[in-house]
């Protein structure tokens, strides 16, 4: 039978207390840094650009089997950079593995999107995954991160900054 919180050690009691602080800051954090127009949240930006929450985020997303989405983000973020001379061959990858109906890992896009992509897939410019990785963004800022703010995962990551 539970005696209540009382006949923990104070040490736990601390401790849970440090975790819940942290855990409201972030969350504070999370909301406050809200771009008016929902476009993105900055600490989904920071995780994303953080090597080990990265890392823990895609943790989090693999055990949701949604880990297709980050790795699309990925994807188009190394794209983006790529040389002009490989962007013909890397869409193509991108298009096969991601957007595809039959994709391996195809991340969830509205028909409009995908039309538009596959009419742009026989010259594609820096700029050709950029609508779609936007909206992919907008899914994990708008319904995975949150549910990874409230996950053991989350402290992970606190761990690691």
């Amino acid at each position: 039978m539970c005696k209540g919180l009382s006949y923990l050690p104070s040490s736990c009691l601390e401790k849970a207390k440090e975790m819940r602080v942290k855990l409201s800051h972030l969350t504070d954090t999370h909301h406050k840094q809200k771009v008016q127009d929902g476009k993105t949240l900055q600490d989904l930006e920071t995780l994303l650009n953080s090597k080990s929450g990265l890392q823990v985020f895609r943790g989090f997303l693999r055990s949701e089997f949604s880990e297709e989405n980050l790795e699309f983000w990925l994807a188009c973020e190394d794209y983006r950079v790529s040389p002009s001379n490989l962007q013909k061959t890397k869409a193509s990858s991108i298009y096969s593995q991601f957007i595809n109906p039959d994709a391996p890992q195809e991340v969830n896009l509205d028909s409009e999107t995908r039309e538009a992509l596959l009419n742009v897939m026989d010259s594609p410019c820096a700029n050709t995954f950029n609508k779609a990785q936007q909206r992919i963004y907008s899914l994990m800022a708008k319904d995975s991160f949150p549910r990874f703010l409230r996950s053991h995962h989350c402290v992970e990551t606190i761990k690691a900054f």
